[in-house]
């Protein structure tokens, strides 16, 4: 029974881990760079979640929500216009903080995401303060029993939205003309571009993705722990993590690593809760060293 409960919570953790894993794989394979600020967009989106649902239900900023306050339809509301917003955010990004620094030397585009990221997370301070706002869940809090385990519904939602959101995107990039094209920016721009492929559109749209899963995770798991300006890092450490273990340059894989994460974490917290973090990183090391590509990645050699 402990065991089935804490696979639940685990695979609800590991599937905010994978989204957010899946922005990272999605800017890197187009770009050959990543947000270090992801975790911020992820911060980002929690809180523009939690205004939106605050004006949606006629109540200042400084308000608190109540269980009344957050209905399935002010919270599909609210999601909409989060991964718009927090999608927008990932436009200015490329075009402050990536696109000056393309044909560089050096790599000045991370500590300009990460500059970026900073901001993103001050600005939410200066807003909200630096203290945990609760956002109910549209599902209600009451503990549903699976064979004895005990799940709350929002993270039954957080596990149907990752494999939903990942069955969606895996079908665009492997059965439209928009996914065949992030392919093909992906495998080699310049080729890309001589067969009449918009590179750049293309790259802003990876970019619009990534930041939008990002959102779309914090809007989730807001309900879960609380929206906070200081959630951000660790989720987004634990995310890229999940993408190496996976693999960086599988869409799949990022998915697969960010459950595998979630799972392993949950079930070494039964065991001794301080081990979690030293598991997850050594099995990071020992992936790195047996296959550096990831576990389902593959080696990516651009043709010149």
């Amino acid at each position: 029974m402990v065991l089935l409960q804490a696979l639940f919570s685990g695979l609800a953790l590991g599937g905010i881990y994978a989204l957010v894993a899946l922005g990272f794989s999605i800017t890197h394979t187009t770009t050959k760079t990543l947000n270090f600020g992801q975790g911020e967009f992820l911060v980002a989106g929690a809180f523009i979640a939690v205004g939106c649902l605050l004006l949606l239900a006629g109540k200042p900023h400084s308000a608190v929500l109540d269980q009344a306050d957050v209905t399935m339809g002010r919270y599909l509301m609210a999601l909409v216009v989060t991964v718009c917003v927090v999608g927008l955010l990932g436009v200015l990004l490329y075009y402050t903080a990536i696109r000056p620094f393309f044909g560089a030397t050096g790599m000045a585009w991370v500590m300009s995401t990460i500059g970026f990221g900073i901001i993103l997370q001050n600005g939410a301070m200066a807003i909200w303060g630096g203290s945990s706002i609760a956002m109910p869940s549209p599902l209600g809090d009451e503990v549903l029993r699976f064979a004895g385990a005990g799940v709350r519904p929002q993270e039954i939602l957080v596990i149907v939205t990752t494999l939903s959101v990942m069955a969606v995107l895996d079908y665009v990039l492997r059965k439209t003309k928009i996914g065949k094209a992030v392919r093909a920016v992906a495998t080699n721009r310049q080729a890309a571009a001589l067969m009449g492929i918009n590179v750049g559109a293309i790259v802003v749209l990876a970019f619009v993705t990534s930041s939008g899963l990002a959102g779309l995770a914090g809007l989730l798991i807001a309900p879960i722990t609380t929206a906070s300006v200081f959630m951000g890092l660790n989720i987004a450490l634990k995310a890229f993590s999940a993408a190496i273990v996976g693999g960086l340059s599988s869409p799949r894989g990022c998915i697969a690593g960010g459950l595998l994460l979630g799972c392993l974490e949950a079930l070494v917290g039964l065991w001794r809760a301080e081990m979690r973090e030293i598991t997850l990183f050594l099995l990071i090391i020992l992936v790195m060293m047996v296959k550096p590509e990831g576990l389902f990645g593959r080696k990516i050699v651009e043709k010149v």
